[in-house]
């Protein structure tokens, strides 16, 4: 059998630590690493082979410059090398940026929640798919960029990424351990179903709630159902406080190792349990089995298909999306458009997909003229 081939594009901060996660991982693998920016791109797959030669493992790297925005080059590249999966850690701007806003700036801003900055995240993906397409390969793409909605809303023209990583499957470890240090168990003993989206990942770890979105969670040990012996208002309490860890930027290695779980699983179609947002364009996030075609979703007794969809579909409002049309078109939450309107200067309630790149454009020149009034680049 062939070793696999994998492409890593965009090696920035997550992508990076997802290189370094693969890089030390045993098993033969050649590594296709790929970003718009050459030297550091050249310079930070040279320092991932070296730190794993220092641990005694030699991964096979090779660096190439992409720009997803000349598509046909995309493709020609991605033909060229045929990789048997593509990880995708692009984004037009990181999702913690603005957390670097003086506290109180942030906090007011991120009421509008994560809706309204999906053109910075759609649109390289998007690209990404299109030059997917049109080397007409079968070519799995797990996607870090804002699975939640970017898979959904490119899975209604049929270009929806294989997977994405993080979010739902970030609280998922504290979760485990709250209900662990509650049973007396040791961690590894439970298993949870999480059915959740974005919203609910981002707002568990800083307040210990869901912030009122509808959610999931069966918890089982040994074999046995044990959610009924369990306050799961207590279990959620307990994660900003006994089990709290750092955010921002500094909780990349938690998305970065649900990137690495993911995109192993899939190499090695090892049929493992996690969780992840969008398996097969789904909105939100599942509990699901990996393996070399993505995720299939894990249903508990009880709950339908249809109805992990809707409670993932009613956590998006409280993100800041309306809903997603069949076309792909977007409708935003108004008090989502009215904040980001009064406070950063840019004013969207509805976006088509064949917006998105001016959409990114203007948010980001908009939201560069807010950072700076606060001595932000």
């Amino acid at each position: 059998m062939d070793r696999p081939t994998i492409m890593v594009i965009g090696i920035g901060d997550l992508g990076g630590h997802v290189l370094e996660l693969l890089a030390r991982s045993p098993g033969s693998r050649r590594i296709i690493t790929a970003d718009i920016n050459e030297e550091w791109g050249y310079r930070k797959t040279n320092i991932v082979a070296f730190g794993a030669a220092q641990m005694g493992y030699y991964p096979d790297l090779r660096f190439e410059k992409i720009d997803l925005y000349n598509v046909e080059q995309t493709a020609e590249l991605i033909a060229q090398f045929k990789p048997d999966i593509i990880y995708s850690a692009v984004s037009l701007q990181s999702w913690w940026v603005i957390n670097t806003l003086p506290q109180e700036v942030f906090e007011e801003l991120d009421i509008a929640r994560f809706g309204p900055w999906l053109p910075m995240h759609l649109t390289l993906v998007h690209k990404l798919m299109r030059a997917v397409r049109q080397t007409g390969l079968d070519i799995k793409v797990i996607n870090s960029a804002f699975p939640d909605a970017v898979g959904p809303v490119l899975d209604k023209v049929d270009m929806a990424p294989t997977i994405g990583i993080g979010n739902v499957a970030n609280p998922v470890p504290a979760i485990r351990g709250s209900i662990a240090h509650r049973l007396q168990r040791p961690i590894k003993d439970v298993t949870v179903y999480f059915f959740a989206q974005h919203y609910v990942s981002h707002y568990l770890p800083r307040f210990g709630t869901a912030g009122g979105a509808p959610y999931y969670l069966k918890a089982v040990v040994d074999g046995d159902d044990v959610t009924s012996q369990l306050n799961m208002d207590e279990v959620f309490a307990d994660i900003p406080k006994r089990f709290r860890r750092p955010g921002g930027r500094d909780g990349q290695i938690l998305t970065a190792s649900s990137a690495a779980a993911i995109t192993l699983a899939m190499e090695g179609d090892t049929g493992d349990m996690m969780h992840a947002p969008s398996p097969s364009g789904y909105p939100g996030g599942y509990p699901v089995q990996v393996n070399k075609d993505g995720g299939r979703v894990i249903l508990p007794k009880g709950l339908t298909m249809e109805e992990a969809v809707r409670i993932n579909e009613e956590g998006q409002q409280f993100d800041g999306i309306d809903r997603i049309e069949d076309d792909g078109t977007v409708y935003y939450a108004e008090k989502s458009v009215s904040i980001m309107k009064e406070m950063v200067g840019y004013d969207c309630s509805v976006m088509k997909l064949d917006e998105t790149e001016a959409c990114s454009e203007e948010i980001n020149k908009k939201f560069k003229e807010f950072a700076a009034k606060f001595g932000k680049p």
